[in-house]
């Protein structure tokens, strides 16, 4: 296989992609949430069902090994993820550099949210009202928080995505 990842084959760079998404959740889980014992709020939830989002279609694409249509289908999707997840976290990140709202909730852990005390609807409506402990950054990185990396993410990945999907290849016969 070649180092460079740009000259990888659809399927070489979309399994890629759907490593880097899954290892992000796992990431978020296992060390975030698990280890260092922060609990994620509901915004965080639903970024982190964006990066599974993408992450399923990245891996769907590396399976199928599409023609020309299906990589622009499967860019599109992974596309639409990435952009749901990029809106929740510049949404997250509005709430988190505003002015401290006294009276603002994030309302229920995530957990409590969807524990069928709420119709589906309902709890995300609930969920994306939340402002509260949404606003808390209890995690950083180089001195960026966690909504920060998820929409750092979203935009490589995304891009990444259309990139590969939509690119012209070229078919060569002899030759490397």
């Amino acid at each position: 296989m070649k180092a460079n990842p740009f000259k990888w084959s659809f399927r070489a760079q979309y399994l890629f992609g759907a490593i880097i998404c899954f290892g992000l959740v796992a990431f978020a889980y296992f060390w975030v949430e698990l280890h260092q014992g922060i609990s994620p709020c509901p915004k965080c939830m639903f970024q982190r069902g964006a990066f599974v989002g993408m992450g399923a279609f990245f891996l769907f694409g590396a399976m199928h090994g599409p023609g020309k249509l299906g990589r622009r289908i499967y860019a599109i999707l992974v596309a639409v993820f990435a952009l749901v997840g990029a809106v929740i976290a510049i949404e997250h990140l509005h709430m988190q550099f505003s002015p401290p709202d006294p009276f603002a909730s994030c309302g229920m852990d995530f957990y409590t949210l969807f524990d069928n005390r709420f119709p589906l609807s309902q709890a995300i409506r609930k969920a994306f009202m939340a402002s509260g402990d949404c606003s808390d950054s209890h995690w950083r990185m180089f001195g960026i928080t966690m909504p920060g990396w998820t929409l750092i993410w979203y935009v490589i990945l995304g891009g990444g995505a259309l990139w590969s999907g939509f690119r012209k290849r070229t078919i060569r016969i002899f030759g490397p």
